[in-house]
């Protein structure tokens, strides 16, 4: 899971782009890059580490023009070590693209021997993003000689999205920038993965535009939310601020992944016509109800949330179940998500670093802990027992989403089956796996009923994980036996830490300020 941010405007965006990518720094920790764009002249700073490692005053004033594009990077595919991998991703035929991609390509091998071997596409990375800007440069230039010249029209950018997306299969939520031109932004056409468009008036009636992993981008940067790009949609927003829109697949259906509700998405986002918030309340109503049916209720003392994104769904829950709510375990904010920190060694490491009970909360008590998801197990066998060394009597967990079974391939990183600590096993053994004295998840069928209740226009769900179902159709066995072993034999491997580009910019000077 990646984050993206787009931005065409009439003052400078580099301040508005870093902004922007603080506040979707929950999409990704791993590496972040901002492309600016003045003329035909694009600038370019990227690297390793979070939004605030990564960017210097000395970086942020070589960034220069009223247009970008941002993205803070979570690894799936690729090397997770290689700064190299840090987007956005630079081309500089046709035009000068620049593109910056969330999601993963279930194709990549396909398209990189069809598009970018054949046509003599030097690929540097592993990253399927770069495949995915290489087969759109293919795809433009192909529209723009079969014009006959070598001008750029909105109708080729549309048409080359039409033909990539029926070459490209998987998730991909995308914003690019082509140099003299404007930004491009367009959605696969399932919709798996979120992308907003928001605007903002300015003095003159002119607006800016914005595109957006997530709506509460807009409102670091007081952009107001117009609405969702639409599955298979592309948007073209020219440097003049001129903004052109087409549904560019025959195919499109709204099919989001349902993970971004339980887990990614921030709770203040709004996403496809859904406040996450709202869906994660009722989470905790639905998932209420079903701990009445199969859990001793007279036996939990007090419920408590695994914060943070549980805490909604842990407030509701605890209401419904007429218990206490308490907060008895503390985050330390400086510690990144476990959930996204490569390697089980790491994440275990950081549960204790990242939370601590207050044994006064817990001492002599039943508790029941809540937690958005349990994905490995390794982080709920930690919180387990900490709170049973905090003093808890005995220790129930509930998971606001169903048990995980299946691995993911549209850019959440758990691709092998035998990571998943619900793969082959049901709830009691899981809890036994865990050490707690009980363990209830959600149902699937209400998960995905609360989020419909909510925008009834979604037609079906990306629950991949969840029930095996790939909505690209294009996922077997082998295929999740390659993905496992190409993670594997990844593993391990360190990169530099952090590269920089500057693409035909003069040189300029540096003067030390941090």
């Amino acid at each position: 899971m990646c984050g993206v941010l787009g931005l065409v405007a009439f003052e400078p965006v580099n301040q508005m782009l870093y902004d922007g990518l603080q506040v979707l720094q929950h999409r990704g920790q791993d590496a972040a890059g901002i492309v600016t764009v003045s003329g035909n002249m694009f600038h370019m700073h990227k690297g390793k580490g979070m939004v605030r490692e990564v960017f210097r005053t000395r970086n942020m004033r070589d960034l220069l023009g009223n247009a970008g594009i941002a993205h803070v990077r979570y690894p799936t595919a690729g090397n997770a070590g290689s700064s190299a991998e840090a987007q956005p991703f630079y081309v500089s035929s046709p035009f000068g693209i620049v593109l910056a991609h969330n999601g993963n390509l279930t194709n990549t091998e396909e398209l990189y021997e069809n598009v970018c071997n054949k046509h003599l596409r030097h690929i540097n990375t592993r990253s399927d993003s770069e495949v995915l800007l290489n087969v759109f440069a293919h795809e433009l230039r192909r529209e723009v000689t079969a014009d006959g010249g070598t001008h750029l029209s909105v109708d080729n950018v549309f048409d080359a999205v039409s033909k990539l997306h029926k070459r490209v299969r998987g998730a991909y939520g995308v914003v690019a920038m082509i140099a003299g031109y404007g930004l491009v932004a367009f959605r696969d056409p399932f919709g798996i993965r979120p992308l907003v468009l928001g605007s903002q008036t300015v003095s003159d009636g002119r607006k800016a535009y914005a595109v957006a992993s997530e709506s509460v981008a807009f409102n670091a940067l007081e952009f107001d939310l117009e609405r969702d790009i639409a599955p298979g949609e592309a948007v073209v927003i020219t440097l003049d601020g001129q903004i052109h829109t087409r549904q560019c697949s025959d195919a499109a259906k709204l099919s989001p992944c349902i993970f971004e509700y339980v887990y990614f998405a921030r709770p203040d986002s709004v996403i496809d016509g859904v406040s996450v918030y709202q869906a994660r309340l009722d989470m905790g109503e639905a998932l209420a109800a079903k701990i009445k049916r199969e859990m001793p209720v007279d036996d939990i003392d007090v419920v408590m949330p695994i914060p943070d994104t549980s805490r909604p769904s842990a407030l509701e829950l605890a209401h419904h179940l007429g218990k206490p709510y308490r907060e008895g375990l503390i985050k330390n904010r400086y510690i990144g998500r476990t959930f996204i920190m490569p390697g089980q060694a790491t994440r275990k490491k950081s549960v204790r670093q990242k939370l601590s009970p207050m044994e006064t909360e817990f001492k002599g008590k039943n508790v029941l802990l809540v937690d958005d998801s349990i994905v490995r197990g390794t982080t709920s066998r930690e919180i387990v027992e900490m709170v049973r060394q905090a003093g808890a009597r005995k220790v129930y967990l509930a998971s606001a989403a169903p048990e995980v079974r299946y691995p993911n391939v549209y850019g959440i990183d758990m691709p092998t089956r035998e990571e998943l600590i619900a793969n082959g096993r049901i709830a009691a053994e899981i809890a036994r796996e865990i050490s707690a004295d009980g363990v209830v998840f959600q149902n699937l069928d209400d998960l995905e009923r609360i989020v419909k209740n909510l925008n009834p226009a979604i037609e079906s769900f990306d629950s991949s994980v969840f029930d095996g179902c790939y909505q690209t159709g294009d996922i077997d066995e082998a295929y999740l036996r390659r993905l496992s072993d190409g993670k594997n034999a990844a593993a391990g491997q360190i990169m530099p830490s952090q590269v920089e580009h500057n693409i035909r910019v003069s040189a300029s000077e540096d003067d030390g300020d941090e």
